[in-house]
């Protein structure tokens, strides 16, 4: 030990290990909790993970065991059955055109069905005339199942293609017509007159008023309509079609292959799910003025 001239020792000075300010301090940590955006990623990914995990071990569980209950369990593939199934159809050609068949007939219907549904509600809503003279008409024909249609398609249609996406746009049309003539009706007239006592046009009223007050409306109907749309189309796949998704899982269980019936299901799933999740999404760029459309 070094000593000074006086005689005191001297002594090498001790790192700091967790002083007050150090990088090791543990008041540097404590209550220290995630950012709120890692947060709300981590419950997005985890809890839709929660109950498609429960199932997936209910339905292993079921059909290993072979459960025979008030249903039949002994007859389904597990779903080690299905992933090989899956994964077989991911290296096939075959697959993505129907994926691809069936998809291009929702994106034409829907998108014909949104364009004629906006317009003929925006026409019944604003028009005392045209509601008297087309709402008879169409609370006759909208109880009328999409499904129904497809022996008329069937004769008036020269090919069941053409059948197929007509059957879609009259299964999305009607959502998105009374949703927007209900969102039109729910419009306070203090907005209509305010603009009116400000001197703009009825084109101004309609374009910057009325229109952007029923977007929420109108979107709760295309979401409506995204979803009965897949029903109707692979309901009709299933029964004129020649190719397409619903094809596809009807034609596997004509062969027995119970295996490629539920990744003919899964797959109309994924597909129903992303094009739902595009409407959203559009709905809420258009409609991000409202308090909820940032969550």
């Amino acid at each position: 030990m070094a000593t000074l001239s006086t005689g005191r020792p001297v002594t090498a000075p001790k790192p700091k290990t967790g002083g007050r300010g150090s990088l090791l301090d543990p008041a540097r940590f404590r209550g220290r909790r995630p950012s709120p955006r890692f947060t709300r990623t981590a419950r997005t990914i985890l809890l839709p993970l929660i109950p498609i995990g429960g199932f997936v071990l209910l339905w292993h569980l079921l059909t290993t065991n072979g459960v025979v209950a008030w249903l039949r369990f002994d007859r389904m593939p597990p779903p080690i059955d299905v992933i090989d199934g899956f994964a077989a159809r991911l290296t096939s050609g075959g697959y993505y055109a129907d994926l691809f068949a069936s998809l291009q007939r929702i994106l034409f219907g829907f998108g014909l069905a949104a364009v004629a549904g906006i317009a003929l509600g925006m026409l019944i809503g604003r028009s005392e005339t045209a509601r008297m003279m087309l709402r008879p008409f169409i609370e006759i024909v909208r109880p009328i199942p999409a499904i129904a249609l497809v022996p008329l398609t069937i004769l008036l249609f020269p090919s069941s293609e053409q059948g197929i996406v007509f059957i879609t746009f009259f299964a999305a049309f009607f959502p998105v017509l009374v949703n927007t003539v209900h969102a039109m009706d729910s419009l306070p007239k203090v907005w209509e007159d305010a603009a009116r006592t400000m001197g703009a046009s009825w084109v101004a009223v309609l374009r910057h008023v009325v229109l952007p007050g029923a977007l929420p409306g109108i979107f709760a109907g295309l979401s409506v309509a995204m979803g009965v749309a897949w029903i109707c189309v692979v309901s009709a796949e299933m029964i004129s079609g020649r190719f397409g998704i619903g094809y596809y899982t009807w034609q596997s269980y004509g062969l027995l292959d119970y295996a490629g019936v539920v990744v003919g299901m899964l797959s109309i799933g994924a597909l129903g799910l992303a094009t739902a999740w595009v409407v959203e999404m559009i709905g809420r760029r258009v409609n991000h003025w409202l308090p909820r459309a940032s969550r």
